[in-house]
């Protein structure tokens, strides 16, 4: 069955996809349904915004990813941004431009997975918009959080002999890109009915389609009375966002290939694909891990915290940012993760 959205008009649609959600957040004071929400903050807390845009055929392809991981997805990527300032998410506006071959039932799909991200992680829908476009889907959300006064960790604060951290393990989001595009040339190439071929690699997909926002690791972090020093979400490749760090802090950094964290099946993926594992863990993107920097003396709580990795060290500025090999080569680091507006 298909229900033309024409047939809802822009505010039914939007009463259709928001019924029944109620706020469970304190500082949601009134939520979807009149000209703007609402919110009230404590005056001892910090509030943080943050907002990401996705469009098709730029940031995602509709021909493999399912709306209901797309509509999760997009939460769970503003979630990151408010974690790894360590903050805690509150609030999302949701504004989507459609075309008109989505259908109600389409969109009841996107906000299926946006609801469930947002169950997940104890965060209100509040608001939100939606236009026609001539050019497929386009999403657009913003993210609102907060953290304790004095708490919210920035890009500018690594300073020398700090230690570089990160958690979980990195490449198998750009893996599982690889992977999914990989059989869709060969769906198109193929004039039978072939079914891709996932099995033993479902962490991959996971990892891509489906990416989860470190709140455990900022629980653990604020357990062990550690507060990072620098802190960022790995979005663009661990590459480019240690040279935001950098940048931003004026500081240099040694990072270790052998302390990288790696999956095995993204090594048995790269593998497969021909490709080099260390610069697919530097460059892929899209992992949602938290990148950050911790002074020396939390070394033993790092060294014992699960899911987090010591990588390296933060050093003088004029030593610059470089790799260190597995045989000792010294390699300049440099941003070569994904982006959007780089010509082709």
């Amino acid at each position: 069955m298909r229900t033309e959205i024409a047939t809802l008009g822009e505010f039914g649609l939007i009463r259709h996809l928001t019924e029944g959600i109620e706020p469970q957040n304190r500082s949601t004071k009134y939520g979807i349904g009149d000209d703007a929400a609402v919110l009230s903050y404590p005056a001892d807390r910090e509030i943080l915004v943050t907002t990401d845009l996705l469009l098709e055929g730029v940031h995602f392809d509709l021909t493999y990813v399912p709306l209901k991981h797309l509509g999760y997805k997009s939460a769970v990527v503003n979630f990151s941004d408010i974690y790894a300032m360590n903050g805690t998410p509150r609030q999302i506006t949701v504004s989507l431009g459609l075309s008109k071959r989505f259908s109600v039932e389409d969109m009841e799909q996107l906000y299926a997975g946006i609801r469930l991200a947002c169950e997940e992680y104890g965060v209100d829908i509040v608001g939100g918009d939606t236009t026609a476009s001539m050019t497929g889907l386009t999403i657009s959300i913003t993210c609102i959080g907060d953290a304790a006064r004095g708490e919210a960790v920035y890009r500018n604060g690594a300073k020398e002999t700090d230690l570089i951290c990160v958690s979980g393990d990195l490449g198998a989001a750009y893996m599982g890109l690889q992977l999914l595009e990989r059989e869709k040339s060969v769906l198109r190439s193929s004039d039978k009915d072939v079914q891709p071929d996932f099995a033993g690699k479902e962490y991959l997909l996971e990892r891509q389609l489906k990416p989860e926002a470190r709140r455990d690791i900022i629980e653990r972090l604020a357990q062990a009375g550690v507060r990072p020093t620098a802190m960022m979400d790995i979005s663009d490749g661990l590459s480019s966002e240690l040279l935001h760090i950098c940048t931003q802090s004026k500081v240099g950094c040694r990072v270790y290939e052998e302390h990288i964290p790696i999956d095995y099946q993204t090594a048995v993926m790269a593998e497969e694909f021909n490709m080099n594992l260390t610069t697919c863990a530097m460059n892929g993107g899209e992992d949602y891990e938290l990148l950050f920097t911790v002074p020396i003396a939390d070394h033993e709580k790092m060294e014992e915290m699960e899911g987090v990795r010591l990588i390296g060290h933060i050093t003088k500025p004029e030593l610059g940012c470089a790799l260190i090999t597995r045989d000792g080569q010294e390699f300049e680091l440099k941003a070569q993760g994904w982006n959007p507006l780089k010509e082709e």
